[in-house]
């Protein structure tokens, strides 16, 4: 009976387990969000900065993380231009009486550009007293020196964290690559919506399986727009996102940043 219904059935899925209850605490930070509004595909105005900060400030976040992308091709964003937008963001949370700590730095995609500036001592927004960077890959292409660059930012007093690993698709079938980066020093960041399957089944499965292995450091929103969040409300109730509370998470540790 089950061979048939398999053959001539649609195969019925495993439904997602969901609990209630929380298995650790709850988190206060969010280190990858993107609300500075109209600087790069995340909030595209002040009005939208304010939903996504707001919403997230519901959800129990009192700390949040603006992590522009900065690309040479797309993003040609600059410490300059980010802080001017974390002011007006801050002014305008100020003026709105939302208790909320936004502080910024960036999402730096590894390209010739990044490369050059971690070379030159270029200034580099971080976030935490252990000047935590965030960095991210292509997510089709291998990185040919990302091992470079782990090892130059550790060198320069910077504690580099990959950005959603579970999201390459290179690394699909290369699991023990992402267990490298970390072995080389790096920190690894996953997305919350991976664990609803909001990227992809196999986003998923990978995110699920660096939680097994008590391999994540920090858990982000990656928040972009308004559909992030109503799927981060799904999230929160999700079995794998209560199991990673228990970790050993550095989100809530982190203290102000420092801007200069």
């Amino acid at each position: 009976m089950g061979f048939f219904s398999n053959l001539f059935g649609k195969k019925k899925e495993k439904k997602e387990e969901v609990i209630t209850s929380p298995m650790g605490p709850q988190l206060t930070t969010d280190m990858h969000a993107h609300f500075l509004p109209g600087i790069d595909d995340g909030a595209q105005n002040m009005d939208e900065s304010i939903d996504i900060i707001k919403t997230l400030h519901g959800f129990g976040y009192t700390h949040l993380v603006a992590t522009p992308h900065v690309m040479s091709d797309f993003f040609k964003n600059t410490p300059e231009i980010i802080l001017g937008k974390l002011e007006e963001v801050r002014t305008e949370v100020e003026k709105q009486g939302i208790n909320i700590k936004i502080d910024a730095a960036a999402e730096y995609y590894l390209d010739d550009a990044f490369m050059r500036k971690l070379r030159n001592d270029e200034p580099l927004l971080t976030f935490g007293d252990a000047k935590y960077l965030l960095i991210e890959t292509s997510f089709i292409n291998p990185c040919v020196f990302i091992d470079e660059a782990i090892f130059l930012a550790i060198s320069k007093g910077y504690q580099p964290i990959i950005a959603h690993p579970e999201r390459y698709t290179y690394a699909y079938g290369k699991y023990d690559e992402i267990l490298r980066w970390k072995e080389l020093g790096a920190l690894l960041q996953i997305n919350a919506l991976s664990l609803a399957g909001y990227y992809s089944s196999t986003a998923k499965k990978y995110a699920e399986r660096l939680i097994n292995d008590q391999a994540v450091d920090f858990i982000g929103t990656d928040t972009h727009k308004a559909k992030h969040l109503n799927w981060l409300e799904k999230v929160r109730n999700l079995s794998y996102y209560n199991k990673s509370l228990g970790l050993s998470l550095r989100n809530n540790t982190i203290s102000e940043i420092p801007q200069k």
